[in-house]
């Protein structure tokens, strides 16, 4: 790992990743895609909150690994997924930074949802 030149340039940038209490869910086209009681919460810049789950609570047999991916100054690179459940895709879905900068190395082998992207992204219980 190594350090992030978006922070360098940019040390008082505001993002936070914090554990969460709450039990979360990914559903995507009635399947369950994600299911965690230890997800992390990502507060970065005028982003909306963002929840990674850990790889371990992701049905991985429905996501298919893409040639997409991006680049942050404050992550690194990251790693996309499409998911297939059923009749439905939602292509590039699902990102992962699997070797993150060191400020933000807690979200490595984590993985992302966009929620425009899946049918729900939910609090299951308190």
């Amino acid at each position: 790992m190594s350090a992030a030149p978006g922070f360098a340039k940019k040390p008082d940038y505001p993002l936070e990743i914090a554990a969460v209490a709450e039990r979360y869910r990914v559903v995507f086209n009635g399947e369950t895609v994600a299911d965690s009681h230890n997800v992390l919460l990502m507060r970065e810049s005028s982003y909306d909150p963002v929840c990674y789950f850990p790889r371990a609570d992701v049905r991985m047999e429905l996501l298919q690994s893409t040639t997409h991916g991006t680049h942050c100054p404050f992550k690194g690179d990251a790693s996309y997924w499409s998911i297939m459940a059923g009749d439905r895709v939602a292509e590039s879905a699902v990102w992962s930074y699997q070797a993150p900068f060191d400020e933000v190395e807690e979200i490595a082998g984590y993985l992302a949802f966009y929620p425009d992207r899946v049918d729900a992204i939910e609090v299951v219980d308190g």
